[in-house]
Order: C-alpha cells, then sequence, then structure tokens
C-alpha cells in the first residue's frame, strides 16, 4: 500500500541499506558485528541456557535454523527492517545485541540482547547498549529507541537503567513466557538523553 507523509522520514529509505551493517565498538575493547556462519554453534548453545530460554521464548532447534535466522538477519539490514550483532570481546562471542521493528518514518526501534552466562555481571549488555544507542541517534539518524523485559527479569531491568533507558511504564500481561504471561517494563531512550 503507498501513501504519502505529511513530514519528512526521520531516515529516508535506502540510508540505513546502501552502507554495509556497522561494526560498532563498545567500551572494554567489546566489538559488535554481524553474525558470521562460523558463529553458528555458540549461537546455539546460548539458546540451551535456561536463562536465555526462559526470557526468549522464540529459539532455534538447530545448527541449520541458527544458519536461516542468520540470513533473516542479513535480510533484515538489506530490507531497514532490524540488524543483530554478536558482542564480542577478545575475539570471542559473549552475547547478542538487535534492534527489530525499525520505523524510519518515525525514527523509532526496539532493542533487544542476551549475554552468555560466562559473560554476565562484567557490564557487556549495558556497555553493548550504550554502543549500539550512540550509532543509532548519531549515524543512523534514530531519534528513539525502546526495550521492554518481563517485570521479573531484574537483570535486563539493570542493564537498561544503566544504558540511560528510561522506565516509562508497565504493559500488564504483555508477553508470554515458559511460566506463563508476564507484566512487562517499558524503558526508553531518546536522543535528547545525550
Amino acid at each position: 500500500m503507498r501513501y504519502s507523509l505529511s513530514t519528512a522520514p526521520a531516515i529516508p529509505a535506502g540510508a540505513l541499506a546502501a552502507r554495509p551493517q556497522p561494526l560498532l565498538s563498545a567500551e572494554g575493547g567489546l566489538l559488535l558485528r554481524p553474525w558470521e556462519p562460523s558463529d553458528a554453534a555458540i549461537f546455539l548453545a546460548a539458546y540451551r541456557d535456561p536463562d536465555i530460554q526462559h526470557w526468549h521464548t522464540r529459539q532455534p532447534g538447530s545448527e541449520e535454523q541458527v544458519h536461516e535466522w542468520f540470513d533473516q538477519y542479513r535480510r533484515a539490514w538489506e530490507q531497514e527492517t532490524g540488524a543483530s550483532w554478536a558482542v564480542t570481546g577478545g575475539g570471542a562471542v559473549l552475547g547478542r545485541i538487535a534492534m527489530g521493528s525499525m520505523n524510519l518514518d518515525d525514527g523509532v526501534a526496539g532493542c533487544s540482547y542476551w549475554v552468555l552466562p560466562a559473560a554476565r555481571g562484567a557490564g557487556v549488555a549495558p556497555r553493548a547498549l550504550a554502543a549500539l544507542s550512540v550509532w543509532a541517534f548519531g549515524e543512523a539518524g534514530f531519534h528513539r529507541l525502546y526495550l521492554d523485559h518481563s517485570t521479573r527479569n531484574h537483570a535486563s531491568c539493570r542493564v537498561a537503567v544503566k544504558a540511560g533507558f528510561v522506565l516509562e511504564g508497565t504493559k500488564r500481561s504483555d508477553a508470554v513466557h515458559s511460566d506463563g504471561r508476564h507484566d512487562m517494563h517499558l524503558h526508553a531512550r531518546i536522543r535528547e538523553d545525550g
């Protein structure tokens, strides 16, 4: 369906896809990079972790399916609907960070993340989220980033707050996790937040 906007888009169509998905540096020597085929085994292993399984209900079942997900990530970048990065440190994959539901007209996108058990508690997720925010608000041109997490996921709440995402409210009974429906906290950061 074609439509016209009464305002100019925040990010012109094609502006992101015209370039390769960027490599992003984060404090402490972290590097956010697109997923590579050789990451499939560690990606699949991450979804065997009970915490990741509990908070992320969509899970790959095989390395073949992981490769399909990686292909979807590449297409999402090309279609300007999403982006997913491996969070690495010292050459090892430590976690994942992503932007989804990209709305270029309004300059809004959602964020999500997970960290492997061995890397938890070291500030990996907040540093990666902060680096993603710098790129998104700067070079990419987004105006608002948001994320949500279960009100019972206290670790994710700490990540959001540390990365400057303000708690905006609670969405009642908004998501299903492995133990049933959960209320979800909504956090957001806008360009003017700095």
